[in-house]
């Protein structure tokens, strides 16, 4: 008799024990799940277009010669064009690619979108000078676009624009930083743990 409850008794402890143990696995298992749902959202609430904007202005002088006769005669035509431009720098994070490991509590950025450049030029053209030999045409105006275009690109490249959109870009990707240290969870970039802003910065900028 004293052995069945003995054995009785055994089989109780193991039935307490075993369900203590499945509420724990439970609740280890509920607290991976919270934590990379909340990791997940922090992710899609950075996934958004970063835009820093800037304007840029210049004047530049058009000119263009057809000559006739073995270059005795030549017809000129000349226009002073004005320009005003708004160019935008952004990077769309919702395109960023990335890997979740919540076994190892790892999150993964695998790709970083390219910056886009948009270049809105505004151009005015003043003292336009012309003949009917040598009118302007769509190639001319073809010519001075590019020609913008091109300074544009070199201003922008001289200017501290693309340095400021990329500073914005690194205190967007800074936020999942602070998530996953608070978290006990590593961030990795490009092969690298990245362990504080500063690593951000030289990979991005480097």
């Amino acid at each position: 008799m004293q052995r069945r409850i003995l054995i009785g008794a055994g089989i109780i402890v193991a039935i307490i024990l075993l369900f203590k143990f499945c509420d724990f696995k439970k609740e280890d298992d509920s607290t991976v799940d919270y934590n990379t749902n909340l990791i997940q959202q922090q992710i899609v609430n950075v996934g958004k277009l970063v835009v820093t904007e800037g304007h840029f202005a210049e004047v530049i002088t058009y000119k263009d010669q057809d000559k006739y006769l073995m270059d005795m005669v030549s017809f000129e035509k000349k226009a002073i064009v004005i320009v005003n431009a708004d160019v935008t720098v952004a990077y769309d994070l919702h395109q960023m690619k990335y890997d979740i490991d919540e076994k190892n509590k790892t999150i993964t950025i695998k790709n970083i979108p390219k910056e886009e450049i948009k270049i809105s030029p505004d151009i005015k053209y003043y003292d336009v000078q012309q003949s009917q030999m040598n009118p302007f045409t769509g190639d001319d105006y073809n010519k001075i676009n590019k020609i913008v275009r091109a300074n544009l690109a070199k201003k922008i490249e001289k200017s501290s624009l693309k340095t400021n959109a990329q500073n914005r870009l690194i205190s967007e990707l800074s936020k999942m930083l602070i998530l996953t240290n608070t978290m006990g969870w590593k961030l990795q970039y490009e092969g690298n743990l990245i362990e504080k802003e500063a690593d951000f910065n030289q990979k991005i900028k480097g």
